[in-house]
């Protein structure tokens, strides 16, 4: 990775309210292309609210974001441009019960890419494949478990072929057998050199995956460092006992 290259991602002096409440506070932060982030902190922290205003699902008050030399600060055609780019996973995997797994998959890309059907649907197989359930593509959501269900919009995300993927908390609703098949599809995405943000509490992927992990708490960024340093040697209280709660609770 060279330093010269243009941060995929900007965030400058970013700031949020919820009325009176400050959730984000300060917050700068470059991310270069193909970079794998991991974003942790205690609950209430504003880590989601952070990485929802990278494809504006939540407007900031103050500062900039730019993506992808996009400045999505700026409204308008800008924001369908970069969601066009943002490929994004939540806790709940928000497929639409109706529609059988491969047309969750093929209904984005014919509407916003304008792919045939024929295309598409190639493409979503491929997808499909990519997470390990091509066998399910004619079944419904609630045919499949939570794991498969997070597959199915982890492949979703990645019919769109977006440049970045943004994950929030992607295996906090799952039970604890399927977390690691949802991890596993992740690990292959960031050998793949996808540029990824994921806001998590597995550190056993943070520590394998991640070139840095970026610790927040109240709202602001209070530490960021390399897996290896910031789990050997955090520097800051909060993160600490952050740390200490996290690791010995597994």
């Amino acid at each position: 990775m060279t330093t010269t290259e243009q941060p995929i991602i900007q965030l400058q002096s970013v700031e949020k309210w919820y009325g009176q409440f400050q959730v984000l506070t300060d917050i700068n932060l470059d991310v270069r292309p193909g970079e794998r982030i991991v974003i942790c902190g205690p609950s209430g922290s504003g880590k989601s609210t952070l990485i929802r205003c990278i494809n504006h699902l939540e407007t900031i008050q103050k500062g900039k974001i730019i993506v992808d030399g996009i400045d999505l600060t700026a409204g308008g055609p800008n924001v369908a441009n970069v969601r066009q780019e943002v490929g994004m996973v939540f806790q709940q995997f928000n497929l639409f019960p109706h529609l059988t797994i491969l047309e969750n998959c093929t209904l984005a890309p014919m509407r916003s890419r304008g792919l045939s059907k024929a295309e598409a649907q190639e493409r979503a197989m491929k997808y499909l494949t990519r997470v390990r359930i091509p066998e399910q593509a004619q079944k419904y959501p609630s045919q499949l478990s939570g794991g498969q269900q997070q597959r199915v919009a982890i492949a979703r995300a990645l019919c769109m072929t977006p440049k970045i993927m943004l994950f929030d908390e992607p295996t906090s609703a799952l039970d604890p057998e399927m977390v690691k098949e949802v991890l596993d599809t992740m690990i292959g995405l960031a050998d793949d050199g996808m540029t990824m943000l994921c806001v998590t509490h597995e550190m056993g992927f943070a520590r394998s995956v991640a070139d840095r992990v970026i610790f927040m708490a109240e709202g602001k960024i209070i530490e960021q460092a390399p897996p290896q340093e910031f789990f050997t040697n955090p520097q800051h209280p909060k993160t600490q006992t952050f740390l200490g709660q996290i690791l010995s609770n597994h």
